[in-house]
């Protein structure tokens, strides 16, 4: 890969991931603010130094490295509240402002523990940092307010964020990241198909190269494929996965039709230039023009390969091709620039792959991708109470090390794809 190649993965690589973190991260912050809850930022890129502005309360930026992104909402952390939030946000309140040292000294608590709670409450918006000095925090509790229940005064101040929230408001917070990935590949999918069409790979064989199981076996053009092992497929991408769930030195029984009579042949599989199962027969394609409604569906079958291929990942038999097709950081932004260069139709239709991809992903039951915080949500509702903090942060970080483990594995694979490595 030359200089300027590179340069223009990393450029379209920052692109694409900003929009994405756009679509996704877009879903949670509109679902957020139709519930009220307080939203502090809105972030393209991982934590750190960034360019921002201020808008209805929330910041928006860009930070230092834009690579991925995040929302920050109001009351998000794990665990039970801590008993004395009610009488210390009165205690900040009637006060005006306050400190982690004065707090302790009122409420006869150790300073650390005076210092998570005010972190706590300046998290919910009910305080916030003084701009004058770097210890105190200034209450945002109205002055006619200050005199309410303790209780009262905190119940208002949970009331704009996540924490408050009921359990399906909370759920459909997370899940609205997802439905918005779902959303916007079927859109682009129906705009790009509706305006470019698709090519069709039909079942009948187009030839066959010679010295290959087919051409041995005797296939040839004009014959259509039906069956492999007696298990029906429809189309050719049916086809091709079912053959990339077999090894190299398989025999397999390929059903066919020639001259409206069916007809099967046993071929032992070679080894394909990518190390997998290989018979050696080339389709026939034609070009298609879709309307409206045709493209909508055949969005919704691409959708449906999308899934499939997702969960792939999970089935022994497929995991090692699931594993050679996937691309990381690296990959994506490569194919990002080489989908810039064939034009605006090819990239729509990458972003549409990507964002069902992420979208498919984040359902996953796995802390802390979406899938698993809603299902440790509804956890909680059986429990009737929260999880306990250590327990909850624990599976966030086995599911972060097991995440992070994947996406470094399929970056050394994009290493050896494209820059030859290894």
């Amino acid at each position: 890969m030359s200089a300027n190649e590179a340069g223009a993965a990393l450029f379209w690589g920052v692109i694409t991931f900003s929009l994405l973190v756009v679509i996704h991260e877009g879903g949670h912050f509109m679902m957020a603010r139709f519930f009220k809850i307080k939203v502090h930022e809105f972030m393209i890129g991982l934590p750190g130094p960034s360019i921002r502005f201020k808008h209805k309360g929330t910041n928006f930026g860009i930070t230092a490295i834009p690579l991925g992104g995040y929302v920050r909402i109001a009351g998000m952390e794990p665990g039970a509240e801590d008993p004395l939030l009610a009488p210390a946000l009165k205690t900040a309140a009637m006060a005006g402002r306050v400190t982690a040292d004065s707090l302790a000294a009122v409420l006869d608590i150790p300073t650390k523990r005076a210092s998570s709670i005010l972190i706590t409450l300046s998290d919910w918006g009910a305080i916030e940092p003084a701009t004058d000095d770097a210890i105190s925090y200034v209450s945002l509790v109205p002055t006619e307010e200050a005199g309410d229940d303790a209780d009262a005064i905190l119940d208002r101040a949970r009331k704009v964020t996540y924490r408050g929230a009921k359990t399906w408001q909370r759920i459909s917070i997370l899940s609205m990241g997802i439905i918005l990935n779902l959303l916007t590949a079927l859109v682009v999918f129906t705009v790009v198909l509706s305006s470019w069409g698709f090519y069709d790979y039909s079942l009948t064989i187009a030839g066959t190269l010679p010295g290959t199981p087919a051409a041995v076996a005797g296939l040839d053009a004009g014959d259509t494929l039906s069956t492999l092992d007696d298990v029906e497929f429809d189309d050719w991408l049916e086809f091709t996965n079912a053959i990339s769930t077999y090894s190299p030195g398989d025999n397999v029984s390929v059903g066919y039709t020639r001259d409206g009579i069916d007809r099967d042949a046993v071929v032992t599989l070679m080894e394909g230039d990518d190390g997998g199962a290989f018979l050696g027969v080339s389709t026939t394609v034609t070009h298609q023009d879709l309307t409206v409604f045709e493209a909508g569906r055949e969005s919704i079958r691409w959708t449906g390969y999308v899934f499939g291929a997702i969960f792939d990942f999970f089935n022994p038999a497929t995991f090692s091709r699931s594993v050679e097709g996937a691309r990381g950081v690296i990959g994506i932004s490569v194919e990002a620039a080489q989908a810039i260069e064939n034009g605006p139709l090819d990239y729509a239709w990458l972003i549409a792959l990507l964002s069902l991809s992420l979208g498919v992903m984040n359902l996953l039951p796995v802390p802390p991708l979406d899938g698993g915080k809603i299902l440790l949500e509804l956890i909680e509702r059986v429990m009737g109470r929260p999880i306990e903090r250590r327990i909850s942060l624990g599976l966030s970080l086995t599911g972060v090390m097991l995440l992070f483990g994947f996406i470094g594995y399929i970056m050394y694979t994009d290493v050896v794809r494209y820059f030859g490595a290894g």
